[in-house]
């Protein structure tokens, strides 16, 4: 027995709808970062702090993997203690990627569950923990070749050494 489908198929014209229309375009941007710069991932790191320091992320923590092999150049891991704070964390530093960097994560992890939310830049992985999550994965130990530096609550991405070199205009 041979399946004739009842419905015609035909090419779609250019009113078609793809995957595509999921991600919006970016706006015009008026600073680029562009991929051929010295250290982009300098700057996505630099406003992925500072995006966590605005909603009020606490035990902000810089890991520098570039000295690592195989892995990304910078992590930016921190916690919050409740699932509103962690997603408004997560959605802050999305926002000010696009606005500052015109990036958009590579991947997106944990917003269901809400324990632990990751956004992937490829050379920038934003951590957002709860507290219990961060304690038993400790991310700072297992990588704990990696130059590390914890940001004050009341600081800035610019009390990072190894971000500063890079910083933006704002």
């Amino acid at each position: 027995m041979i399946f004739r489908p009842s419905v015609h198929f035909s090419k779609p014209d250019s009113s078609f709808r793809t995957r595509d229309h999921m991600t919006e375009p970016l706006s015009e941007p008026s600073r680029l970062v562009n991929r051929t710069d010295r250290d982009p991932a300098n700057v996505i790191a630099y406003w992925c702090v500072e995006a966590v320091l605005e909603k009020k992320g606490s035990q902000v923590t810089v890991l520098d993997m570039r000295n690592l092999q195989g892995v990304a150049d910078f992590f930016v891991v921190c916690e919050a203690t409740s699932d509103i704070q962690r997603r408004a964390i997560a959605d802050h530093v999305r926002e000010t990627v696009r606005e500052r960097c015109f990036e958009k994560p590579w991947k997106v992890e944990g917003y269901d569950h809400k324990a632990w939310i990751l956004l992937d830049y490829v050379n920038v992985v934003v951590h957002v923990f709860d507290p219990e999550r961060r304690s038993y994965y400790r991310l700072e130990r297992l990588w704990g070749d990696a130059d590390m530096v914890q940001v004050a609550e009341e600081g800035s991405a610019a009390d990072v050494p190894f971000l500063s070199a890079s910083t933006p205009d704002a």
